[in-house]
């Protein structure tokens, strides 16, 4: 069965920069999202990609900071986040979509990572 791993998370200053990456153990014909989940919150879309990489989508509160990009000869997804702010601390999953596209919920996502823990200090 396909697997993802994140990888990429850590502490960093408010306006810094983090790249994650998700790492999927075969080849990957779908969309990919990433989520988030802070403490005490429901988990959050934050930025969906279709199978080809031409189509993506992001929360109202990354645009413009947040770019996902995927690269299917290594199979892997990335998230790179700039201008990162204290409120974006939580952690972070990406999950395989079942199908080329993605969604903005959780719905239709039947495959998930175990997080990445991204630390924003103000």
């Amino acid at each position: 069965q396909l697997q993802v791993v994140e990888s990429g998370g850590g502490l960093v200053q408010a306006g810094g920069s983090l790249r994650l990456s998700c790492a999927a153990s075969g080849r990957i014909f779908t969309g990919i999202g990433w989520f988030r989940q802070a403490p005490g919150k429901e988990r959050e879309f934050v930025a969906g990609i279709n199978w080809t990489g031409r189509s993506s989508d992001y929360a109202d509160s990354v645009k413009g900071r947040f770019t996902i990009s995927r690269d299917n000869a290594k199979n892997t997804v990335y998230l790179q986040m700039n201008s990162l702010k204290p409120e974006d601390t939580a952690v972070y999953y990406c999950a395989v979509y079942s199908s080329a596209g993605y969604s903005t919920t959780t719905r239709g996502y039947n495959t998930w990572g175990q997080g990445t823990q991204v630390t924003v200090s103000s």
